[in-house]
């Protein structure tokens, strides 16, 4: 678990998890957790390698840890940085033909009125639990995000739909990939999980939730997530990172 840091204008906590599952032989997950920055990658391509490229997003994006970050452009400029990166490799290497990843996260901007730059490419997201419950941040881009949003599909169908795992939009796909970024206030208390979908496809939304509310800090509500997902069936790799924003007077979820 990272410990907060104190000289920060917000007081922030985090912790991570990771797990290969029961079916995969290795994991294409990769995670960032650091400060001021947080994201998760579920690399694609299996055997072409997909963990290259979901490394290669967290690389760059830690590097944003060292940059004034102001806003949205930043974020948007390290992540066309990872996915040039990640199309030189495939053209280094040609057995990473295909490779890619997807990438979602968090990043606090600098200044005396941080705010938080939400960001998102693939089907991987961020969910934020408040006073008002769990809502998700992030926008699928996937075949079935794209039917649901066009009135093709009943939300309540697109769990089992045949292609739920096509995605739309993926670092590595091509070179002129950006993107979603949402900007919104910081509020004491509120937290962040950002997680593959080898969590969401197995846990649904109110028990991901309630593993949340259960947890007293992020590492344990971030290892709890990614226990859960393993005994839901553990079909793919399964990630996570929890991002808290303590209370002024913190006292365990505050």
């Amino acid at each position: 678990m990272a410990e907060p840091d104190a000289t920060a204008p917000v007081a922030v906590r985090s912790g991570h998890a990771t797990d290969v599952g029961r079916v995969r032989d290795h994991n294409e997950d990769s995670l960032l957790d650091a400060p001021g920055v947080w994201a998760v990658a579920d690399g694609l391509g299996g055997h072409a390698a997909g963990e290259v490229a979901s490394r290669i997003a967290v690389e760059v994006l830690g590097t944003l840890t060292d940059r004034e970050v102001t806003g949205p452009d930043e974020v948007v400029a390290a992540v066309a940085e990872a996915n040039e990166r990640i199309l030189a490799a495939q053209d280094d290497h040609p057995g990473r033909r295909g490779m890619g990843t997807t990438v979602t996260g968090l990043a606090l901007t600098s200044g005396a009125e941080p705010r938080w730059v939400v960001f998102n490419v693939g089907d991987s997201r961020v969910y934020r639990m408040g006073t008002g419950g769990l809502e998700q941040l992030t926008r699928d881009h996937s075949e079935v995000r794209e039917l649901v949003d066009a009135g093709l599909l009943d939300p309540a169908d697109a769990a089992t739909h045949p292609m739920r795992h096509v995605i739309t939009r993926s670092l590595g796909a091509t070179p002129d990939v950006v993107p979603e970024t949402w900007v919104r206030p910081v509020e004491p208390g509120e937290w962040f999980v950002l997680c593959s979908d080898g969590v969401t496809n197995e846990l649904a939304d109110d028990e991901l939730a309630r593993v949340v509310r259960d947890a007293t800090e992020p590492g344990a509500a971030a290892r709890a997530l990614v226990d859960a997902a393993v005994r839901a069936g553990g079909h793919d790799n399964a990630t996570v990172v929890v991002v808290a924003v303590d209370t002024p007077h913190h006292a365990g979820r505050g």
